[in-house]
């Protein structure tokens, strides 16, 4: 409802105006413009809007609230739009100002979202590119369950802002550089020499291993060491055969996280540490031509502020090691300044999001004032972390496998279709019902993914949550499959003779039940709890509305009949189980969860 809010907003300031014309001018003056203070009602009781604004007139009118309060109501009455728009306002405790909308207002709103595809969300104002980095696994090791969250969490914030017109540049910043590549291209090269001249001699399922294989080498074997050292100098002096090894570890762990991508419907830009390496050197030099970096123990450093150790002292930031070489937080710094940059020489990013867990918290909040303080973040852009808590299994501990390894993440998808797909056919059997197979995989599959983002995604993400296939997987409570069997229901009314096509008009929709009313107003919320994600990065607050809708939607189509009813009301009703169907789709798409017409 914010098109309403912002109308009732600019009434309600136009008569505080008219009531207090020199208050309302000493507050221009003083920069402190007065306001309303307008807000969603914090019970049904109270209306739709509360209007809080008379409580700190009080004291530079020397007058009670709620003289203040009646003088604003007062000229409100008098205003022929916000009489056409609400009831007459009521005055409550010290002097707020309580503002219920007219039925005709509800209605009109529900035959708008109706008739518009974007349901009544508008499109951001001022909408700015937006660089934003997820997922981030390491080349030549497989995705794991540590990477769910940065996955899920990254798509829906992408979703949410492309939805609002933000030009969105997905940025998958995977580990594709480094010392351990050295460690992997010397042990490729001696227990698989074939890889290097045979296309897909080795699978990532190898490569993994071989990972394992080399480090324990790497850790017990001091010549093997020094060959791996040697083999990053080639590397990074761009040998032929080096290259060519990195490539193949690259591509095939590829094709892997694409397999998985493709499967979680992700889309991803992939550019890796490689990509800045070239850049290092010039972050360098940038950060010394400003006065930031200090030699410290040969090393080059920027000293935090406001970051101390236990002595009390700056903690450095390091940038260059003492043996030259660079390290992750210069990559970070390369990152940050390319994404600021405008193009050609960059991204031209207004805001730049890093979705990781919260144990880097401390990492990028140094690495953001050091990029401030270089002056790489424009004026009116911003660099923002979005942190999240670990995954848990059912005893609060860290979720792995029965051995200690850390669970895979295409293993716990396989596990959630085959869960969700051994419930289906539980349902069917007891139901007596006969479905074809290709229809019982394809359920299984939406139900099993759908499940598994949607756990994640309704918790709020800077807290750890415990993973549990039993509840995620419940036809009731806050679950994925309880969201979807409210869109099948109502995609039953359709089959069952019920038009949900139509576009009936504000006129002919006619509200009189509660369970009418309580629907319709939870619906006209959509458009600001998707403004809210937009801005707070929370999608747990989306699912929220969502599960609400689902309940509330359901209470009203146990209480009311729908297709028994009789004209206007039938009419009305199905055009508020469409509103639903249609906000569901939406807000389950802008989550990355597809919707069944069947379950």
């Amino acid at each position: 409802m914010l098109s309403i809010a912002h109308a009732l907003d600019q009434q309600l300031r136009a008569a505080m105006e008219r009531a207090f014309p020199e208050a309302c001018e000493a507050a221009r003056q003083a920069g402190a413009p007065l306001s309303p203070q307008l807000a969603p009602a914090s019970k049904p009781e109270f209306g739709d809007f509360q209007a809080n604004g008379a409580l700190p007139l009080a004291r530079p009118l020397k007058r009670a609230p709620r003289q203040i309060a009646t003088a604003i109501v007062e000229q409100l009455q008098a205003d022929p739009a916000f009489q056409a728009l609400c009831e007459p306002p009521e005055i409550a405790g010290p002097g707020f100002i309580n503002l219920t909308l007219r039925s005709t207002t509800l209605a009109a709103e529900v035959a708008r979202r109706l008739a518009d595809p974007r349901l009544g969300v508008a499109p951001a104002e001022g909408a700015a590119p937006v660089v934003l980095d997820f997922s981030s696994p390491n080349i030549a090791k497989e995705m794991h369950v540590g990477h769910l969250r940065s996955t899920i969490i990254g798509d829906s914030l992408a979703r949410v802002l492309e939805f609002r017109g933000h030009p969105v540049r997905r940025l998958n910043h995977v580990g594709d550089w480094g010392t351990q590549f050295g460690m992997l291209i010397t042990h490729l090269k001696q227990v698989a020499p074939d890889a290097l001249t045979t296309a897909d001699a080795v699978d990532l399922g190898d490569l993994v291993v071989f990972y394992r294989q080399a480090k324990q080498r790497f850790d017990g074997d001091p010549a093997f060491q020094e060959a791996s050292r040697e083999e990053v100098v080639r590397l990074q002096s761009g040998d032929a055969l080096s290259l060519k090894a990195w490539g193949l570890l690259c591509e095939q762990s590829r094709r892997e996280f694409q397999r998985l991508y493709d499967r979680l419907d992700i889309r991803l830009e992939e550019r890796g540490e490689s990509f800045y390496n070239p850049l290092l050197e010039a972050v360098v030099e940038d950060l010394r031509s400003t006065g930031l970096l200090v030699e410290d123990q040969g090393a080059q450093c920027v000293f935090l502020e406001g970051i101390t150790g236990k002595d009390g002292q700056p903690l450095p930031l390091i940038v260059q090691k003492s043996d030259g070489g660079y390290n992750y937080a210069t990559t970070d710094l390369a990152a940050i300044r390319y994404r600021f940059a405008a193009a050609p020489e960059g991204d031209g990013a207004r805001r730049v999001i890093y979705v990781t867990d919260a144990g880097q918290a401390s990492h990028f909040a140094a690495v953001f004032q050091v990029a401030r303080r270089a002056g790489w973040i424009p004026e009116g852009a911003s660099v923002e972390h979005v942190p999240f808590g670990l995954v848990q299994g059912e005893d609060g501990k860290k979720l792995k496998t029965r051995s200690g390894d850390t669970v895979r993440l295409r293993d716990l998808l396989d596990e959630a279709v085959e869960r969700a797909e051994a419930d289906l056919r539980r349902r069917l059997q007891e139901e007596e019902r006969q479905e074809e197979e290709a229809f019982i995989r394809h359920v299984a599959t939406t139900v099993g993914l759908a499940a598994v983002k949607y756990a994640d995604l309704s918790q709020n993400r800077n807290t750890n949550y415990q993973f549990s296939f039993d509840r995620m997987l419940a036809l009731q409570g806050n679950t994925a499959p309880y969201l979807l069997y409210a869109v099948v229901r109502i995609a039953g009314i359709a089959r069952r003779g019920g038009d949900l096509g139509a576009d009936p008009g504000a006129a002919v929709l006619r509200f009189t039940e509660p369970q009418e009313w309580a629907l319709t107003r939870q619906l006209l919320q959509m458009d600001a709890v998707i403004e809210e994600v937009e801005h707070d990065l929370l999608p747990n607050r989306l699912c929220a509305f969502l599960f609400e809708l689902c309940q509330v939607f359901n209470r009203f189509y146990d209480q009311v009949p729908v297709l028994k009813a009789d004209e206007p009301a039938r009419t009305s009703r199905l055009a508020l189980c469409r509103l639903t169907a249609d906000t569901l789709r939406l807000g389950l798409g802008l989550l990355g969860i597809a919707t069944l017409e069947r379950m």
